[in-house]
């Protein structure tokens, strides 16, 4: 069984930062998203989906400032998603702005693939329901996440989650923003094959470790982590 991308993640310092150089990189208006209460974040989202890539969104993530504050009463129940709390990548998102973290891969076979990555010996992390709530009712997933909030790779290898609810993505309009190509490099040969990620290039040469290749308005823009 394969897996799909679900969606790309750019992070930035701050949601209006990320809405800002969505604007001038890629020359779209990103839609309405939404606040995850377990991690203390939030979203603004576009469709970037083809035929080669059904239902893939882009995501633009920050941490939410309107959050509860991080007392040991009100943190989250563990550590932000996506490295998000590593104060070197937010000194790096205020000084350079937004880009390219990281991404997520879904699949209808979570724990399959959970315990196949375990055992070419990666760390996907324990699966965590998570819930938001739009306009449209509730979106449910069950999602892999580290202790630490860490991704693995370098970020090339996905964080996997389960949809329990709707695909957001069927809902969103069309952007005029489309992923052409997704390449990923630092991938051990077998976590590649536990994955069989659909549409992707995977090499476990080391380099650069996500390029996404996107048909814009402005022209194709290249955006690598």
């Amino acid at each position: 069984m394969s897996v799909l991308l679900d969606h790309l993640v750019v992070a930035a310092a701050t949601l209006e930062q990320g809405v800002a150089w969505c604007e001038a990189t890629l020359g779209v208006t990103p839609g309405p998203g939404g606040r995850h209460a377990l991690m203390g974040t939030h979203n603004r989202l576009f469709k970037i989906a083809t035929a080669a890539y059904p239902d893939a969104y882009f995501e633009i993530i920050a941490i939410d400032p309107d959050a509860p504050a991080l007392t040991p009463a009100l943190t989250p129940a563990r550590p932000r998603w996506f490295g998000l709390d590593d104060p070197a990548l937010q000194t790096q998102l205020r000084d350079n702005g937004p880009r390219l973290i990281h991404f997520v891969a879904r699949s209808t076979m979570l724990d399959m693939h959970r315990w196949g990555l375990i055992t070419v010996g990666q760390k996907p992390g324990d699966p965590v329901d998570v819930s938001r709530l739009t306009p449209r009712g509730e979106l449910r997933w069950q999602m892999l996440l580290r202790d630490d909030g860490g991704v693995g790779c370098g970020g090339a290898l996905p964080t996997l989650l389960q949809w329990h609810s709707p695909h957001p993505a069927q809902t969103m309009p069309d952007s005029g923003v489309t992923l052409k190509a997704l390449a990923l490099q630092g991938v051990p040969d077998r976590s590649r094959d536990v994955l069989r990620l659909r549409g992707v290039a995977v090499s476990a040469a080391p380099g650069v470790a996500i390029t996404a290749t996107l048909a814009t308005p402005l022209g194709d823009v290249v955006l690598t982590s």
